[in-house]
């Protein structure tokens, strides 16, 4: 009887050290250097903040940010911004989304950059998790 109660115990605990992960924790990318585009992607929940409130201090972030031709869309809400830093005219996009979960908000950040190109992981993880820590309030 003691190892059914322990297992359960086991793995609630597990489950709450998953969502428990920081947004460093979460960040991951998808895609192969060079050869395809690259999706650098992480998200952390705001405890506690509606959507509405966190997507617009999340566009104050990415404008700090330094990326161009950002829009709000209230509808989604989410954020698009175009960044175009390589001089090839080929930009790099960023979408984050807010979405409620529970009595907070998830937000969800993908960093795309094109077929050819790169960023370094440990920056854009970074520059990502600062984003989204500035919907923290």
């Amino acid at each position: 009887m003691k190892l059914p109660v322990l297992a359960a115990a086991l793995f609630a605990l597990g489950l709450t050290q998953a969502q428990a992960q920081s947004c460093e924790g979460n960040f991951s990318v998808v895609g192969t250097p060079m050869l395809t585009g690259l999706s650098y992607k992480t998200w952390d929940m705001v405890p506690k903040r509606a959507p509405a409130r966190v997507l617009k201090d999340l566009g104050a972030a990415v404008s700090a940010e330094g990326f161009a031709d950002m829009r709000i869309d209230n509808a989604t809400s989410s954020v698009l911004a175009i960044q175009e830093t390589s001089g090839s005219g080929r930009p790099q996009t960023l979408r984050i989304t807010a979405r409620k979960s529970g009595s907070g908000t998830r937000v969800d950040a993908v960093f795309v950059v094109q077929q050819g190109q790169v960023a370094p992981e440990g920056y854009v993880r970074d520059a990502l998790c600062r984003v989204i820590s500035g919907a923290q309030g």
